[in-house]
């Protein structure tokens, strides 16, 4: 069973992102919102982290989220995929199950 993980929260606030990358089996996907976008940023302490789980999982992030908190898509780690509303939805439709990381 496939599984979309969406994490919301900070990584600099809380530990969901790490909790969700350590559970996180091969056939999953990881769409960061809210809080969770600024996960995205080059040469930032959660990078290192990103880089290793892009080469486990398909890694998103949602555009509108990344422009409200003022982060530049030139400094995102390579390979993350930007998605707009509509592509949230697709990707919803796409997993078998949702897990949200409060």
């Amino acid at each position: 069973m496939s599984v979309l993980h969406i994490v919301n929260k900070s990584p600099y606030d809380r530990n969901s992102l790490d909790t969700c990358l350590r559970l996180a089996r091969a056939d999953a996907a990881i769409l960061l919102i809210e809080d969770g976008i600024y996960a995205v940023q080059k040469n930032a302490a959660a990078s290192e982290k990103m880089r290793q789980a892009l080469g486990r999982h398909p890694i998103y992030a949602l555009q509108p989220d990344l422009r409200a908190r003022g982060i530049d898509p030139d400094n995102m780690i390579e390979g993350i995929s930007l998605v707009d509303y509509d592509g949230f939805v697709k990707l919803t439709t796409e997993y078998d199950k949702l897990q949200s990381w409060l």
